[in-house]
């Protein structure tokens, strides 16, 4: 199996191990939803873990794949609030989890970005 035909099995992966632990560890992921949104931070925390499943079964498809690889995009395009909201809250946490809020801001880009090279690249085919 070659690069190109590894990397969306890996994002799926990736995206399938968020929602399982979207509902395996809810606790932790409703700290984060911003405050701003409206409704109780479990249904986002849980809503949120059954797009990321929903998202993962999509881009193991081929048949979806481009469709859902550009939908990934824009997810995590919309989940980075979440990831400000936990850096801005975390601020006074000890350095380890203080550093890990703020390293989860940078990392959306490549998450964007390789989502986006999944749908091009299925396209292409």
């Amino acid at each position: 199996m070659g690069r190109s035909q590894r990397s969306p099995l890996l994002l799926a992966g990736l995206l399938a191990a968020a929602g399982v632990a979207h509902f395996a560890a809810p606790k932790s992921f409703d700290a984060t939803v911003p405050r701003a949104l409206p409704g109780s931070p479990r249904a986002w925390t849980y809503g949120s873990g059954a797009v990321e499943l929903a998202l993962a079964a999509g881009i193991a498809l081929p048949r979806t794949r481009a469709v859902t690889a550009r939908a990934a995009a824009a997810f995590f395009v919309g989940v980075f609030p979440a990831n400000v909201q936990m850096a801005v809250d975390w601020h006074k946490r000890p350095e380890p989890l203080r550093t890990a809020a703020y390293a989860r801001l940078p990392l959306q880009v490549p998450l964007v970005l390789w989502a986006r090279a999944v749908a091009r690249d299925e396209e292409g085919r």
